[in-house]
């Protein structure tokens, strides 16, 4: 009894030491305030109840396409790169859950051990055969037994948190765990944004397609009318080889356009994490509406929303936890270690607690002087790597301010031009109009009329193409918010 009252006090004494901890509390560093987004407008904060912050905007409320919904939903489950993301939050947290353990001590068992020491006359075994010859005896001369034991043990050690070393390991594998989980979130995000953004990019390039497809008919069209008046004498044959020409490269535009169909379906798929198949989208974008019913709040709320800025504030964490670490493991280390079983040298008496128990304490506290260096390095590297962490992590928030800035502007630029390119539609396809009406009637040439054509048929590319554009940026808006992971 006491043995164990004096292990007890010695427990407490060095509990009560232990609020020593070196290293310092981690604390955000400052970041510079700006109320806005620089170069639009666009969605800034508002006080309409009406109006919520984009971020926080659930991706199925963002999307209104059920076929997306789907094909977002599928990717949520299968997508590979999620899957491998969801093991490194599993594998972190086993992490943290040795940190936690670390604090307890350690404990082992010897159920059985059984020792037998042979020797012979000239062996240098403690001095064991120079004492026989000295009482004037002959130790053996073959092999014999000198050492004959039967034990068992529990044996426990315990290093005791004297300097928090145990501690900011803890805290950085708390963080790393955390900042697995954040990976994660990101992960979702971009998944979320490049499955929107390729099904969109299909939907483009069905637009085009059904383009393509009617200017081909009025190209063919055209040269039926040429070949009639080829046929009356009314013009050359130049006129049908040029209208040929260009019938034949609107309809070369067709497979080129379901080649670059097919390479964005195989992606999507790949997304999805199955092997390439028919995706089923028959819209066009001309259908794709986003509602400006959401704000971006103030740049500052990126902190908070986006999962890149809160993963590398993880980092961050860690590292000033390792600075902790190395700075603690400069001072002394103390471990407590007790052991207790049996040990006898005659296998009848083994189960005799009085006649073959035994009791071990051990106290070794030790101090490191002269070590080559190392724990100095150790610690001036913490320091500089917590330093990087830093800079990566103000870097961050630069970034995530300039791409929403980026998307802003873009959406607003981008919405210009799809009103310019309207108009441009209107004109192009009344030029169409008046230039087949005054060809039929003999005042407009049949290069006015193929001119008129290609002008029309690009405008409406570009106007498709603009739509597409549009509904991109507002994606990346939304990804770069940190919107799509809830």
């Amino acid at each position: 009894m006491k043995f164990f009252k004096k292990l007890l006090s010695i427990g407490f004494i060095l509990l009560a030491a232990i609020g020593c901890k070196v290293g310092e509390r981690y604390v955000r560093p400052d970041i510079d305030r700006i109320e806005n987004y620089y170069g639009s407008n666009l969605q800034l904060d508002s006080t309409d109840v009406d109006q919520i912050n984009l971020a926080d905007v659930n991706w199925r409320n963002y999307f209104e396409d059920t076929t997306l919904i789907s094909l977002i939903d599928t990717a949520l489950v299968n997508n590979l790169d999620l899957q491998r993301e969801a093991k490194r939050v599993e594998i972190g947290e086993q992490a943290f859950l040795q940190s936690k353990a670390n604090f307890y001590p350690n404990l082992g068992l010897s159920p059985f051990d059984f020792n037998r020491e042979y020797y012979s006359e000239n062996f240098n075994n403690s001095g064991s055969n120079r004492a026989r010859r000295n009482h004037g005896e002959n130790p053996p001369r073959s092999l014999y037994t000198e050492r004959l034991g039967y034990s068992a043990g529990l044996f426990s050690s315990w290093e005791i948190d004297l300097w928090g070393k145990l501690r900011w390991q803890k805290e950085a594998a708390r963080a790393a765990f955390t900042q697995s989980k954040e990976f994660q979130k990101a992960v979702q995000t971009a998944i979320v944004a490049e499955v929107a953004s390729t099904y969109y990019n299909m939907v483009l390039i069905n637009s085009q397609i059904a383009v393509a497809e009617r200017n081909l008919e009025l190209g063919r069209n055209t040269l039926r009318i040429i070949r009639l008046q080829f046929q009356a004498d009314e013009t050359t044959s130049l006129a049908i080889q040029q209208t040929e020409s260009q019938t034949l490269r609107a309809e070369s535009l067709i497979p080129k356009l379901e080649r670059s169909y097919t390479m964005l379906e195989n992606r999507l798929n790949q997304l999805l994490g199955r092997y390439p198949q028919p995706i089923d989208i028959h819209q066009g974008v001309e259908n794709v509406i986003f509602v400006d019913r959401f704000v971006t709040g103030v740049p500052l709320e990126l902190i908070n929303n986006r999962p890149d800025i809160a993963a590398a504030e993880q980092q961050l964490i860690a590292s000033n936890a390792q600075v902790g670490v190395t700075q603690a493991m400069r001072y002394p280390s103390l471990v407590l270690s007790a052991g207790g079983g049996l040990n006898t040298i005659d296998i009848n008496s083994f189960f005799d607690p009085i006649g073959s128990g035994f009791a071990l304490l051990n106290g070794a506290l030790f101090q490191p002087i002269f070590q080559n260096r190392k724990l100095k390095t150790n610690y001036k590297i913490a320091v500089g790597e917590r330093e990087l962490a830093e800079l990566d992590f103000k870097d961050n928030v630069i970034l995530a301010v300039r791409e929403v800035s980026d998307a802003l502007v873009a959406i607003e630029k981008l919405r210009e031009e799809y009103k310019i390119g309207q108009r441009r539609i209107l004109v192009t396809s009344k030029g169409v109009r008046d230039a087949s009406l005054l060809f039929q009637s003999g005042f407009a040439t049949y290069l006015e009329i193929i001119t008129a054509q290609e002008d029309a048929l690009q405008s409406e590319l570009d106007l498709a193409d603009l739509k597409r554009q549009m509904i991109l940026a507002n994606i990346e808006l939304y990804r770069s918010l940190g919107g799509g992971w809830e």
